[in-house]
């Protein structure tokens, strides 16, 4: 009898070890997992949109990728689209098209062509308007909107804000 209880001491003490290691090990497999700080801290861009001169192409980086920011003067408000409309970044009083610039048919980086008011893929004759909706075929889609969220005259890339999510959630980007 008194062997049978130290057998049973000794099995639920090594059960408790063996958990107490496989809990640690979990977590640490998590832990690698995670991104570093870096990646995340590299995430997210935040751009001051008081900054930008109208009609005039910016283009910014974000996670690697070109990001096209143009700040549409009121001619270019005036004659949009209800399509059009609808993909703009309204930040205070100013209209902004915001993009990822590369064409979503292999992924080229197009050319801003202003007295065209639109982009031009080179690659394979791809068009893109100003608003970054396609206007001559092999794209099969407008341009990619980043995710962003508004925050007073700035907008920080890399975070979905409400008007980012109202965006996606009606198809305007994916």
């Amino acid at each position: 009898m008194h062997n049978s209880s130290r057998r049973g001491f000794m099995g639920k003490a090594f059960g408790a070890v063996a958990g107490v290691g496989a809990v640690g090990s979990l977590i640490a497999m998590k832990k690698t997992w995670d991104p570093l700080p870096s990646v995340k801290a590299a995430g997210f861009t935040t751009l001051d949109m008081t900054i930008y001169p109208e009609g005039e192409l910016v283009t910014e980086k974000w996670r690697g990728k070109p990001i096209f920011v143009l700040k549409k003067t009121a001619a270019m408000v005036a004659k949009q689209t209800e399509s059009q409309k609808a993909r703009d970044v309204v930040v205070g009083d100013s209209h902004f098209m915001l993009a990822i610039g590369l064409c979503t048919h292999l992924g080229c980086i197009p050319a801003y062509i202003p007295a065209e008011e639109g982009f031009l893929c080179a690659c394979h004759g791809g068009k893109f308007n100003w608003a970054g909706e396609v206007t001559k075929v092999p794209p099969p889609r407008a341009f990619d909107i980043p995710p962003f969220k508004i925050e007073g005259t700035t907008l920080v890339l890399g975070e979905a804000g409400p008007e980012y999510k109202a965006m996606k959630d009606s198809g305007i980007t994916l």
